[in-house]
């Protein structure tokens, strides 16, 4: 059984990707930070659905906790998927917005796939199969008022996979990078109503986690082999 990591698998987007990674028959490792009761949570789901899965926690920001993490996960074999999910916002205009600001979302976004991707990419290339996907958002293809720092930290991420999906080609690893836009869940709660997804998307709706993980799934499956390097935006036609 392969396994795989998501990073921030304990949030709406994480969770359903873990699910439904495991109902695939992948051996997932949720990865939470700040709730590690959350990650508990979806692990014990997974299980009780006859699923192989476990929690682990750490900063992903802390490249020495990180490489800690990587570590003990290395000691019982390969990961052979990686889903860099974590990700955080911290709203302002940038007249306004301070330099701790600034670097919040870029670290978790690009120290973080940094922290997490390169130790265990060695591993990873040795067993000739890898399925690396980083989620971004619609907001690194388009940019949004308030969100110079996260567009451009998950734009960062664009950039990275790219380069890495070139690296490893020869290898039989895929990188690729999945960009929702309004997915439904406490996040897009919080920001938008109904009135407003009408008017910003096309489709007339926000997208549900399982949109999101259904295409994650693809990507790591036999038959995404030969999409690699991609950008994919998953957002009811608003790109």
């Amino acid at each position: 059984m392969k396994r795989v990591l998501v990073t921030g698998g304990s949030g709406d987007i994480g969770a359903a990707i873990c699910r439904r990674l495991a109902r695939d028959e992948w051996n997932v490792v949720v990865h939470a930070h700040r709730h590690p009761e959350r990650a508990v949570d979806v692990v014990q789901s997974i299980i009780a659905d006859g699923g192989t899965a476990s929690a682990c926690t750490f900063d992903v920001t802390d490249t020495a906790a990180s490489a800690s993490a990587m570590e003990a996960l290395l000691r019982e074999g390969a990961i052979q998927g990686i889903v860099h999910n974590a990700g955080m916002h911290e709203d302002g205009p940038l007249a306004g917005m301070s330099a701790q600001q600034w670097r919040g979302p870029i670290a978790v976004s690009l120290d973080g796939f940094f922290n997490v991707v390169q130790p265990l990419l060695l591993p990873m290339l040795r067993t000739r199969f890898g399925r690396i996907v980083a989620i971004s958002s619609i907001a690194a293809i388009l940019g949004n008022r308030g969100q110079a720092n996260y567009a451009a930290a998950k734009a960062g991420l664009h950039g990275a996979v790219k380069s890495l999906a070139r690296e490893i080609a020869s290898r039989g690893a895929t990188a690729n990078v999945v960009a929702p836009g309004i997915i439904a869940g406490a996040m897009a709660d919080r920001a938008f109503d109904a009135a407003a997804i009408e008017k910003l998307v096309p489709m007339k709706r926000a997208g549900q986690p399982a949109e999101v993980a259904a295409l994650v799934r693809f990507m790591l499956s036999d038959e995404a082999s030969y999409v690699s390097g991609q950008v994919i935006a998953i957002d009811g036609a608003v790109t």
